[in-house]
């Protein structure tokens, strides 16, 4: 069911006139296909009812889709192919870590100096999928039982429908070997890749503590944001995760309190957190409604908000380690090398928003980066979304993590803390 259809013939001007509704124009980039996407990739926002930002239709979207069943098809035919390497039109993808590696190792990949090859878990669905989160009143509706249980179990099963694929990864700080003249420490870099390194001495003492995070750190990413981006203006730190497997205090989450708590798991799927909608929805609810802001309050009207938005910004996601990191490295793709691919929708349903972010297939030719034993004072960062759309910067980039198998066996899991933050020019 494509819920566009439904408003073919809306007006558009009749949309535009209700204030508390914004929904985006689908800006591609010049040259980029079509998303995988619901309703040809236009906003759950244009489907408001009662000011619910269109969660009830991504809802019932969501339920017509398993419902069809084209999910569980891909996993029956995961399932049904002879055990070992499966060839998928992207390449050959594995089921388990493991065979990967053993794939990798047996063909004696050749890697670059400083860098290493890693079995990196894309998915291999590219319909868009589902994500209900878990504050969504629909889990505690005992009349919605039934789609409980199917939503739970589409979840569930969506790691099936992802393969490991082998992946060089270059050191993110040698990018000027492959990039004559391009230093990782400058903004160029971010203009081009989507990726680049900024160097932070926090005084921050305890990363576990929201709000002595939000006092002191965000303020520190906001003024290393505005040194590393000459030209920006005003920069928005709006909220952060923490990350940390071995962590034994309160990992709860409370968002009312602006606390993220402590995530035991790292995002081990290759995806980013923005996309063409997305990167302005979230952008203007944070002006406008200082939705989900753990940052400074934004007093902005949504005259003052366009008019903020006319002008170029970018989302920037920061990663720093509270220790050297040893395992579970995060690593980056290039924009480059998936500048002309198609990204598969996922939407996160609240009961307030449907976010939206982004999945990837698979390319031997993405062009990925790490920074090994990534140091405490060494930030890296990544492009979520930019406002441009011509082709001349980088619209966004795409991450991960993985298991390093040239780690010690005893290595510590990473320790880091990830703040996201919008620049404004």
């Amino acid at each position: 069911m494509d819920l566009a259809k439904d408003i073919a013939h809306r007006d558009s001007e009749a949309t535009e006139t209700v204030s508390s509704v914004y929904v985006p124009s689908l800006q591609r980039t010049k040259g980029q296909p079509p998303p995988f996407a619901a309703n040809g990739g236009l906003s759950y926002m244009s489907f408001d009812q009662d000011g619910d930002a269109g969660t009830a239709a991504a809802l019932d979207a969501a339920l017509i889709q398993i419902a069809t069943g084209q999910g569980q098809a891909i996993i029956d035919e995961l399932d049904n192919a002879p055990p070992g390497p499966i060839k998928t039109q992207w390449g050959v993808g594995f089921r388990r870590y493991r065979e990967c590696l053993e794939y990798i190792q047996t063909n004696n990949i050749e890697v670059p100096e400083g860098g290493v090859v890693l079995p990196l878990r894309y998915t291999v669905d590219e319909l868009p999928s589902y994500s209900i989160v878990s504050s969504n009143a629909l889990w505690q509706d005992p009349e919605r039982e039934a789609d409980a249980k199917a939503l739970r179990k589409d979840e569930y099963d969506s790691v099936q429908r992802c393969l490991y694929f082998p992946q060089v990864l270059r050191d993110a700080r040698r990018i000027e070997e492959y990039h004559p003249g391009l230093s990782p420490n400058q903004p160029e870099c971010m203009d081009k890749l989507g990726v680049s390194l900024a160097h932070c001495e926090s005084k921050c003492e305890n990363f576990y503590d929201a709000t002595e995070v939000e006092r002191v750190y965000y303020p520190e990413m906001e003024k290393l944001l505005l040194e590393f981006f000459p030209d920006a203006t005003d920069a928005l730190v709006y909220n952060h995760d923490v990350f940390d497997k071995e962590y034994e205090g309160d990992r709860t989450e409370n968002q009312d309190n602006k606390n993220p708590g402590v995530n035991a798991n790292y995002a081990n799927l290759v995806h980013n957190d923005l996309n063409d909608n997305s990167g302005r929805v979230r952008c203007r609810e944070l002006l406008t409604k200082n939705l989900r802001n753990f940052g400074r309050e934004q007093n902005y009207t949504e005259e003052q908000a366009d008019a903020k938005m006319s002008r170029r910004f970018m989302s920037i996601n920061l990663a720093k380690p509270m220790e050297t990191v040893r395992q579970n490295p995060f690593v980056l793709c290039a924009w480059p090398s998936f500048a002309d691919q198609p990204y598969i929708n996922n939407y996160r349903v609240y009961d307030d928003r449907v976010g939206e972010t982004t999945r990837f297939t698979y390319r031997p030719d993405h062009e990925w980066y790490w920074l090994p034993e990534q140091s405490p004072t060494e930030v890296s960062m990544l492009k979520c979304y930019d406002s441009i759309t011509d082709g001349s910067v980088s619209r966004w980039s795409f991450h991960t993590a993985s298991i390093d198998h040239t780690a010690p066996a005893n290595a510590p899991c990473r320790k880091n803390l990830v703040v996201r933050s919008y620049v404004f020019f």
